[in-house]
């Protein structure tokens, strides 16, 4: 396999421009930016072609002065950016936070399940890798919701406040356009909407009331926990309404009892 640096000097060389071309030109992209960080010395453009590792800068540089992708070029030397979402499983993350990602142009998210590509999702089948990492999730578990226009939400390994609709581990994808309280309309606890809320200490998500100048987030009986009551809209803002949901069927941790 072509190395990285060989990579890059193939498209210096394409492009017919010398290591004087290169210092020249990412010298006014550290003038802009006023960080000489981004300058690559003919030195050191020698020793990148020769297989050094550049500094995220100088790769920025690179990048610009060779028209090239720079999340392509992070892949060229073992890094993928689109498997940010997917290594954090190695990061237990025990409160409920937002999930800053966005789903590749392959239709694909990363999520905390990992099916097996060739799965028919017409049939009622059984998953025998189910639930085993954070991996690649089709969107079309998300019933073909456009998740470009959507945010999303992580439940953390200890937030049981919604279980067992939604457990701990869980991903929910969240409408940011949906953010007023519905009070009434469902039949059933399945029905009634559920919401993904910030307060100052955080996140929460579950059932909402408002009474007044009181929003009352109401977990799900299940769950053992408390409803907790905020000044409302100063004390908590509404993210959005939790529209899916893709869960762990045994999540992590223990399970809060009262005492």
């Amino acid at each position: 396999m072509e190395e990285a640096g060989q990579k890059l000097k193939r498209a210096r060389e394409k492009l017919r421009l010398t290591f004087r071309h290169v210092e020249e030109a990412s010298s006014r992209i550290a003038a802009r930016h006023d960080n000489d960080e981004f300058i690559v010395a003919l030195s050191r453009l020698a020793d990148i072609e020769k297989g050094t590792m550049p500094s995220i800068y100088r790769l920025y540089s690179l990048c610009v002065i060779y028209s090239l992708d720079l999340n392509e070029v992070l892949t060229w030397y073992g890094v993928s950016a689109s498997m940010l979402p997917g290594d954090s499983d190695l990061v237990e993350h025990p409160r409920t936070h937002l999930v800053e990602f966005r789903p590749g142009d392959n239709g694909e998210v990363q999520a905390p399940l990992a099916f097996d590509p060739g799965v028919d999702l017409t049939k009622t089948i059984f998953l025998s890798r189910m639930i085993q990492r954070w991996g690649k999730l089709p969107l079309i578990l998300f019933n073909s919701l456009e998740l470009r226009n959507h945010r999303y939400g992580f439940i953390g390994n200890e937030d049981w406040s919604m279980f067992p609709i939604i457990p701990p581990g869980s991903l929910v994808v969240i409408d940011d356009s949906r953010r007023r309280i519905q009070g009434f309309g469902w039949t059933t606890e399945f029905d009634r909407p559920i919401y993904f809320l910030e307060h100052q200490d955080g996140y929460a998500c579950g059932w909402c009331s408002v009474r007044g100048t009181q929003l009352t987030v109401q977990p799900h009986p299940s769950s053992l926990c408390d409803p907790e009551t905020y000044a409302y809209p100063g004390g908590i803002e509404v993210i959005g309404q939790v529209m899916s949901v893709a869960k762990t069927l045994q999540p992590a941790g223990n399970r809060p009892r009262r005492p």
